[in-house]
């Protein structure tokens, strides 16, 4: 059976534990294991290589959104971490030489996950040191998700010419430091820091020159994949509201169908924009110029997901707040992960792109 014939048996192992690991000390162990035992992490690889092409192949675009949609659904830390590798799988594919390649598609055969960490330790940042044919690394980073899960992180190292992108090993539980995540939200992504201070890799594990990752239109332009994550969440919010009605006899309230109608709506809204983005982006040959379709879509789906928490929080009152329930869980989390990567920034840069166009974003 395919991968994508499974989504919805996924998707309840998925949400069954999701209430058990979210805590501080909690791990998606289990969950990781169900994704790799029903062929989900390889599913990322392309076909040549034995995967179904999720995220990595034009083909795969849809399925990838799906996935990414349903698992947001179930639980958005597992959501997040499929998310990042997705995305460094991508990664090694764009950038990496034919061995690289050939070595992580061996890893995720037997299970690897791997992950992506960009955000350095403001007074640690990561760099390295050429030495006998061989990189060292010094630095840290922060905010990387999947601690003592993630087998193999992409991550950045500046240089005078731009970040570089290295392939590196991240299984040594000493330089774990999850104490350093003190967020309310996505606690179960088992994140914080990682000291790569002392680490040795050779020379093949460089992906690319250095800018290579700022290329488009996969940079900006793959955001739509979180997105799509988000999307689940705020649809999994929806679904739990609408279940919550009925069972309480008050959905033939005409209050609470007008708040209906406003979620609905502003999903199948981002859901049409996301769908649009992914598949121009991912599309053979897709120019740069692409990567504006995915922060429109970004727009519209923050503005989705904050729609459906503002209406859910309205008409259930008190109860949306109860802590350890599905709907604070999912608003805590959601609402985290809507802060990811500087949204700011990228509204002012597809601002800039219409100002430059003069034009619908229709013609983007």
């Amino acid at each position: 059976m395919l991968p994508e014939a499974n989504r919805a048996e996924v998707e309840r192992a998925i949400r069954a534990t999701a209430s058990e690991s979210d805590n501080d000390h909690g791990s998606l162990d289990r969950e990781i294991a169900v994704l790799a035992e029903q062929g989900w992490l390889r599913a990322c690889l392309p076909q040549p290589l034995g995967g179904e092409g999720w995220g990595s192949e034009s083909h795969g675009t849809h399925a990838a959104f799906e996935a990414l949609r349903s698992l947001g659904r179930a639980n958005l830390s597992v959501a997040r971490l499929y998310e990042g590798h997705m995305n460094a799988v991508k990664l090694v594919l764009l950038h990496g030489s034919e061995p690289s390649v050939e070595e992580i598609a061996d890893l995720i055969h037997n299970t690897a996950l791997l992950g992506v960490w960009g955000a350095d330790d403001p007074g640690d940042p990561l760099r390295y040191d050429e030495a006998g044919g061989e990189l060292e690394l010094r630095g840290a980073k922060r905010f990387a998700s999947g601690l003592g899960i993630v087998n193999q992180a992409v991550v950045t190292c500046a240089t005078d010419d731009g970040p570089q992108l290295l392939l590196v090993p991240t299984g040594t539980p000493d330089r774990c430091d999850a104490a350093t995540w003190a967020m309310s939200g996505m606690r179960a992504t088992q994140s914080g820091r990682y000291d790569f201070t002392g680490v040795k890799v050779g020379r093949n594990r460089l992906l690319g020159k250095p800018g290579a990752y700022h290329r488009e239109p996969y940079f900006e332009g793959g955001v739509w994949r979180y997105c799509a994550a988000h999307l689940g969440g705020a649809e999994a919010l929806y679904l739990s509201l609408l279940r919550i009605l009925k069972d309480s006899g008050r959905d033939d309230d005409s209050h609470q169908r007008r708040r209906i109608v406003a979620c609905a709506t502003a999903l199948e809204t981002a859901r049409l924009w996301l769908l649009r983005a992914a598949w121009n982006v991912e599309a053979t040959g897709a120019g740069p110029s692409k990567a504006n379709l995915s922060l429109l879509a970004r727009e519209v789906t923050e503005d989705t997901c904050r729609t459906v928490m503002g209406h859910v929080e309205q008409a259930l009152g008190m109860s949306a707040h109860e802590e350890g329930s599905p709907i604070e869980r999912g608003r805590r989390d959601l609402s985290l992960f809507l802060c990811q990567a500087v949204p700011d920034a990228k509204r002012d840069r597809v601002g800039r792109a219409l100002v430059a166009s003069g034009d619908l974003a229709e013609r983007l």
